[in-house]
């Protein structure tokens, strides 16, 4: 694993940063490593849309085989006289 240091960070930064790990229930380095992952990993990703990143996630799940549920209305349409 590696490691960084940034200096020169705002006290504003910082503070933000201990909120949204306590919010989060985790460390302040956690929560760094959180953004970096979440800010880095769609550049890693290269030129594939979103629509092929949807794609590939559910590709194994067989949409055609579920089952459908019978349809019904709601309520009665209004007639226009």
């Amino acid at each position: 694993m590696t490691s960084i240091t940034v200096r020169n960070l705002d006290e504003s930064i910082k503070a933000g940063l201990r909120l949204r790990a306590a919010r989060h229930g985790w460390s302040m380095e956690q929560e760094v490593r959180q953004i970096l992952r979440q800010t880095v990993a769609p550049e890693q990703l290269g030129a594939i849309s979103f629509a092929e990143q949807i794609n590939q996630r559910f590709a194994g799940l067989q949409a055609e085989a579920l089952p459908l549920p019978a349809r019904v209305q709601v309520r009665t349409p209004p007639t226009l006289d």
